[in-house]
């Protein structure tokens, strides 16, 4: 399995990020199969038979997202053009509980605007609580050669809006997160 994201810092011809470079993160990110994801490049390894995660969201709904766990895509339709264009299905994932992990000062108006100038997270975040982490997957949503990018990014959002609405307590709180690694309380409807 792949990963696709952004990566951060000054792009220099050779280099895929400075800061990411000098700082041993370019490591990091082969380690974990990470690539900064231009389009052409994740077709290529969905052709080739791969599996690859992207979050639509990306930094933006890592640092502004809480506990209300509010999908936060804006008009990103990138990973559903991907899809169309290598011919795959979506695979709808959650992840219960992601947001009591590790949370940020990210929602606030200061950071919020300091992302949107730079595009860079200089939100502090504070966390590493060790919550009950549970993965869903919904049911694929099959390639459909007559769909739209618009259309397969609205499908896909509200998949995961589903799967969000099954298996997650709004709002997530940290305590009840921590909890459940005792006991097996499930969301009650």
């Amino acid at each position: 399995m792949r990963c696709s994201g952004r990566s951060f810092g000054l792009d220099i011809p050779g280099l895929e990020s400075l800061p990411c470079h000098l700082l041993g993160f370019s490591l990091l990110l082969d380690v974990f199969c990470a690539l900064h994801g231009p389009r052409e490049k994740c077709v290529e390894i969905l052709r080739s038979g791969h599996l690859l995660a992207i979050s639509p969201g990306g930094v933006r709904e890592a640092l502004i997202s809480d506990e209300t766990y509010n999908i936060i895509w804006g008009n990103r339709k990138g990973f559903a053009q991907v899809a169309i264009d290598a011919k795959v299905p979506i695979i709808p994932m959650f992840t219960q509980n992601i947001r009591e992990g590790f949370r940020s000062l990210g929602g606030t108006r200061l950071f919020r605007w300091l992302y949107e100038k730079f595009r860079y997270p200089f939100a502090p975040m504070y966390g590493g609580f060790p919550v009950k982490l549970r993965t869903y997957l919904g049911d694929p949503i099959p390639y459909d050669p007559k769909i739209t990018a618009e259309e397969l990014a609205e499908k896909t959002k509200n998949a995961v809006q589903a799967l969000i609405d099954k298996h997650q307590r709004i709002p997530g709180n940290i305590m009840s997160a921590l909890l459940e690694r005792f006991h097996k309380k499930q969301k009650t409807n």
